[in-house]
């Protein structure tokens, strides 16, 4: 049965009512009569307080717009100094003078009286949201939080430097990455201890950035009246619906019933390739003979094989991509300079967004593609609501957009696979990838836990808790004899420590949603993306569980929910053979 639901990927120019439709965000000067106007405006009845939001939304929009465009320039090239610099004048001359104002609006828009007159069900999660920027705010801070925005920053100057020489070419370290699926064992081991070394000559330059920014961070929480940047950042973050015990409790689940699964992934796969161990560099290989799956070749077939797949899924699906790609929403192809990573970086005013990645022509190019695809089908649902702090959705469920994604698209994956062979091989690795992140997840997740409760550690003691940790959560299946110097420092490759802390619980309580999704779309695919869609389309206007029960899902991080899902993934991938 047909979809009856009519979400378009059409976005109509909206006029600006209260800035001028030629206004550009230059020096604060041309931007603080906007700010005083929304300060000293008389707030005498609810139509007056309404237009006030509408009017404090476009400016919030225009300057959010602007803030994310400079970000999104400077990644895409590391090495010009006019677009950091650019990036840098906003975070560190014009953001300290906005928070000032975005504080006593807050606390205007608290103070109304006519406050208590809007839909309680509609301003519930915003004005919570409100209250907690309010309980967080401190003067001493906005310039701690500036030089953090700057300095986080560093970890993809840092890592966008990073090349390889691989049989006399030079490759960014993403492209690189590719020859740990050659057939050739040697080959692959010669690429896997290249990258480790050319992260590791840069060990001391990312421990040194992290030391820093955790001192800072930690300053930050005690100017707000927190022991530890954890449970400051839990409020700032609006984690008004699990705790840091829940995180525990997932940590435990994982441990339990999915590090078993991943060492029986480690094993089926050491077996496949003859070895009598498994070495790092063996996890993406294919037994000799068998081709390492290339379903694209560049940026733009990538594009649009990812459109003809979403487009089978749901018409709109595509729209959104198609939308995109007219408006150069779209950097998809590795290169030096540009940072690593992905995303998908929502654009308030204008409504589509902007993705970013580092394609190589892998297989998890494709996950990626999918993946940030499933962010920008978010981004369009939530768009039309009516301001814009409605559209600031929990990264818990923004999460789940996107994992969701890469799960449902997997039957629609023949744009990119012409052999059935080759497509069974794709989802198995698919599977494989949505199985064996969940450690991963958690030692990221625990680790960090330890660093900000203990942020006077010693590099030496953060290097053997990260062991330590990592102990905890291996299967044993992997030998790592000889490695253990690039393994002290492996955390450095993870992008979230060092520019959103915290900010990685997230894809594991996703993961879980996505398989949840996922289970209702091979009972009843239709009905299953119908919930996908109005459950996204809600934006951030309803609380985590609410968003979860509209997307047909239960808002569960315990032992027998995680074991409910892997039974249910070991299933589809015993199917697969």
């Amino acid at each position: 049965m047909a979809s009856t639901l009519t979400y378009s990927a059409i976005l109509e120019h909206k006029p600006r009512h209260f800035l001028p439709e030629d206004f550009k965000v230059t020096t604060w000067e041309t931007l603080e009569p906007y700010f005083r106007d929304l300060a000293d405006r008389p707030l005498e009845s609810r139509s007056d307080l309404e237009q006030w939001l509408k009017d404090s939304s476009e400016l919030e929009a225009v300057v959010g717009e602007d803030a994310a465009w400079r970000q999104i320039r400077m990644t895409c090239d590391t090495e010009n100094k006019d677009l950091e610099e650019a990036f840098t004048y906003f975070v560190m001359e014009i953001q300290p003078q906005i928070q000032p104002f975005a504080d006593q609006l807050n606390r205007k828009l608290i103070d109304s009286p006519f406050t208590q007159e809007l839909d309680k069900k509609e301003f519930f999660t915003y004005l919570r949201s409100v209250k907690k920027s309010i309980d967080l705010f401190r003067t001493e801070n906005i310039p701690l939080l500036a030089e953090l925005s700057v300095s986080a920053q560093q970890f993809g100057v840092i890592s966008g430097k990073m090349t390889v020489t691989i049989d006399g070419k030079e490759y960014t370290l993403q492209q690189a990455s590719k020859f740990l699926e050659n057939p050739d064992r040697t080959k692959r081991e010669d690429a896997y201890r290249k990258i480790q070394e050319r992260r590791y000559q840069d060990r001391e330059q990312l421990s040194g950035l992290y030391s820093s920014l955790i001192a800072k961070r930690h300053q930050v929480a005690l100017n707000a009246g927190f022991s530890n940047y954890r449970d400051y950042k839990f409020v700032e973050m609006g984690r008004f619906d699990y705790t840091k015990e829940d995180c525990y409790a997932f940590h435990d689940a994982v441990k339990k019933h999915v590090v078993p699964l991943v060492a029986a992934i480690y094993r089926k796969k050491r077996e496949k390739l003859g070895l009598d161990k498994l070495r790092p560099w063996d996890t993406e290989a294919e037994p000799e003979g068998i081709t390492p799956l290339r379903p694209f070749q560049g940026g733009t077939e990538l594009l649009e094989k990812t459109i003809s797949c979403f487009r089978e899924m749901r018409p709109f699906f595509a729209d959104c991509l198609v939308t995109m790609k007219n408006m150069g929403r779209l950097d998809l192809e590795s290169r030096k300079g540009k940072a690593p990573g992905g995303y998908n970086c929502p654009l308030a005013e204008t409504g589509a967004p902007f993705i970013f990645m580092n394609a190589a022509g892998q297989m998890h190019d494709v996950t990626t593609m999918v993946h940030e695809g499933g962010h920008a089908v978010h981004s369009f649902l939530a768009h039309p609501l009516p301001l814009s702090a409605f559209k600031e959705y929990p990264m818990e469920i923004a999460e789940v957009a996107s994992m969701s994604m890469e799960l449902f698209s997997m039957d629609h994956w023949h744009s990119f696979f012409d052999k059935e062979e080759e497509l069974t091989r794709a989802k198995e690795h698919q599977l494989e990838r949505v199985i064996t992140i969940f450690p991963w997840i958690a030692i990221i997740d625990k680790f960090q836990h330890w660093v900000y409760e203990i942020p006077g550690h010693t590099p030496e003691e953060r290097t053997a808790k990260w062991i330590s940790i990592n102990d905890e959560f291996s299967t044993g299946e992997i030998e790592l004899s000889g490695l253990e110097e690039f393994r002290k420092y492996s955390w450095q490759r993870q992008l979230h420590l060092f520019e959103v802390p915290f900010y990685y619980i997230e894809y594991g309580i996703a993961q879980l949603g996505a398989i949840g999704m996922w289970m209702q779309y091979k009972q009843n695919r239709e009905a299953a993306l119908d919930n996908y869609m109005n459950a996204l389309a809600l934006g951030g206007t309803r609380t985590l569980p609410e968003l979860y029960e509209a997307a047909g899902l239960k808002f569960d991080l315990g032992p027998d929910r995680v074991k409910t899902l892997m039974d249910f993934v070991e299933q589809e991938m015993a199917q697969l053979g």
